[in-house]
C-alpha cells in the first residue's frame, strides 16, 4: 500500500477515508478531515467508543491521538519507508458524552528516523480533553518475497 504523497492534501484525505473501514480507524468512526506531515486532523464520535460509564473511553483517544501520529509520520517518511509508533502518552483532562471530539497532531520533530507530534484532543465546545504525544520510528520498507506466514 502505497501512502500519495504529502502535497496531495485532499487526495490523501479522501484515500484515508476510503481505506479507513477495515481498519480500527474505521471501526471506531475516525474521519479524516486535513493529512500533511505536518498536521492531521481528524473527527470521532463519542458514541461506540464509551466506557462502561458511557463517557469517551481513555483508550478511545488513545487510538485517535496514534492513528493521527501515525499518519503524519507516514506522509513526513514518503515512499520506500514505514512509520510506527513507539512510545505513546496521554493525559485525560475533562470527559466527553456525546457528539464527536477533534483530533489535532503538530509537528514537533520531522526527523530522518523518528517524527513526534503533538495531539490535542477536543470536543464540540472545544474543550480540551486529551493532551497526547506520540513518536513514532521510521524505517525503510523491506522487501517483499517469498516467506513462511508464521514466520514473519
Amino acid at each position: 500500500m502505497t501512502v500519495p504523497a504529502p502535497e496531495a492534501t485532499r487526495d490523501t484525505v479522501a484515500w484515508l477515508n476510503d481505506i479507513g473501514g477495515d481498519t480500527l480507524a474505521g471501526r471506531m468512526g475516525i474521519t479524516f478531515l486535513e493529512a500533511a506531515p505536518h498536521r492531521v486532523v481528524a473527527t470521532m464520535p463519542v458514541a461506540g467508543n464509551t466506557q462502561l460509564y458511557r463517557m469517551l473511553h481513555g483508550g478511545a483517544s488513545v487510538v485517535l491521538a496514534e492513528s493521527l501520529g501515525s499518519i503524519g509520520a507516514a506522509l513526513h517518511a514518503g515512499e520506500g519507508h514505514i512509520a510506527v509508533g513507539v512510545d505513546i502518552n496521554a493525559t485525560h483532562h475533562r470527559v466527553a458524552r456525546s457528539g464527536l471530539v477533534t483530533g489535532v497532531a503538530t509537528a514537533l520533530h520531522l526527523g530522518r528516523t523518528t517524527a513526534t507530534y503533538d495531539v490535542v484532543i477536543s470536543d464540540e465546545a472545544g474543550h480540551r480533553l486529551c493532551t497526547s504525544r506520540i513518536t513514532c520510528a521510521i524505517h525503510a520498507k523491506r522487501r517483499t518475497r517469498d516467506r513462511d506466514p508464521a514466520h514473519p
